[in-house]
């Protein structure tokens, strides 16, 4: 997160962002009623349980509200830069 932002969407913000943390939490559900039955750490998961894979955290613009991941933003910052060489 060193690297400078800029939102792919509306183009003007360079400044104001969201780190949103995604943490996955695997838990076990009663088919009937829906309730909690029991919540898992990522080493008791069965091999029907498939672990979470995705961003560990996401990026929101703070101006038009854009969530994407934070590849999305830094190159979209590398590209309007490369536009300016």
């Amino acid at each position: 997160m060193t690297m400078p932002y800029l939102c792919p969407t509306c183009k003007s913000n360079r400044m104001r962002f969201t780190v949103i943390e995604q943490t996955p939490r695997y838990m076990r559900l009663d088919p009937q009623s829906g309730e909690v039955v029991a919540e898992l750490s990522a080493d008791q998961l069965d091999m029907f349980h498939k672990p979470y894979k995705g961003d560990a955290y996401m990026i929101q613009c703070g101006v038009c509200g854009t969530t994407e991941p934070e590849e999305r933003f830094v190159k979209m910052a590398q590209h309007m830069q490369n536009q300016r060489s």
